[in-house]
């Protein structure tokens, strides 16, 4: 893929322009969670997506200076956590925002696990408890994919919705 030279009809888009452009985009907040033999670890993930259905694939893109992407790497795994509307404050927390760091964020909520071992937020709406089938690297950013081994359907509550760089109420 090459960058558009001067004369083409493609536009030069920068960060700022991007991420201003895709925050006019409505999205579920998520927290995505690993735990390895050092512990658990987290961040807010709001680029969370589906695959497909069959297989059942979920995928999320790290950015290669977030700490989690070391713990998903060597545990193999990787939850992806709903969250309720009421939890801005913990989304915030994960997406680092606050004065906790690493894995004293996870003295926030109430956490449990399903297969992986992942940690999944107890009042999620949903999580999609995955193990890592695949790494693809670009532009200093790793989409991992992972096999939906295990999943948590909350009790029907509204999701946080991130929008515009805030939340919805």
């Amino acid at each position: 893929m090459t960058a558009p030279t001067a004369g083409s009809n493609e536009k030069l888009i920068d960060a700022k322009l991007f991420w201003r452009a895709l925050g006019q985009r409505a999205i579920g907040s998520t927290i995505v969670t690993a735990r390895s033999a050092d512990g658990p670890a987290g961040f807010l993930g709001l680029s969370a997506s589906h695959v497909s259905a069959d297989p059942p694939l979920m995928l999320v893109s790290i950015d290669k200076r977030t700490s989690a992407l070391t713990t998903v790497l060597a545990a193999g795994h990787f939850a992806i956590n709903f969250l309720p509307q009421d939890a801005d404050a913990i989304a915030d927390l994960f997406g680092g925002k606050g004065p906790l760091k690493g894995a004293a964020r996870f003295e926030a909520g109430a956490w449990t696990a399903l297969t992986t071992g992942a940690p999944v937020l107890k009042n999620a709406v949903g999580a999609m408890d995955c193990k890592l089938e695949e790494m693809i690297e670009r532009h200093g950013i790793c989409i991992v994919i992972g096999r939906v081994v295990d999943v948590l359907i909350g009790n029907g509550g509204s999701p946080l919705v991130h929008f515009r760089g805030g939340y919805l109420p």
